[in-house]
């Protein structure tokens, strides 16, 4: 059986206590829930406090977690995943 291939896997710690944290394997095949062939954590938070999270754990399919809530996400690509988590991230550390 293959592994999954880890593809990305980049952490940032902010002076301020802020992580950014991504993380994305490659699947060695595709499945109804995850079309796209990638499993992906992205998360942006302190430790114990997740604020943003892209992910899409098994049963649950691709979905974004904003502090409490948590809704569908629609993957078109992994470019714009990362565009979408950014563009999150820089709205809530402008608030």
């Amino acid at each position: 059986m293959v592994d999954a291939s880890l593809i990305l896997d980049r952490k940032l710690l902010l002076d301020d206590g802020w992580i950014i944290q991504m993380r994305v394997w490659r699947l060695p095949m595709i499945t109804s829930e995850r079309p796209h062939g990638m499993k992906y954590s992205l998360f942006f938070g302190r430790p114990g406090e997740r604020v943003i999270g892209y992910d899409n754990e098994a049963g649950k399919g691709d979905h974004r977690h904003y502090r409490d809530r948590e809704e569908a996400y629609v993957f078109t690509s992994l470019e714009q995943m990362i565009r979408d988590f950014q563009a999150d991230v820089r709205q809530e550390m402008n608030r």
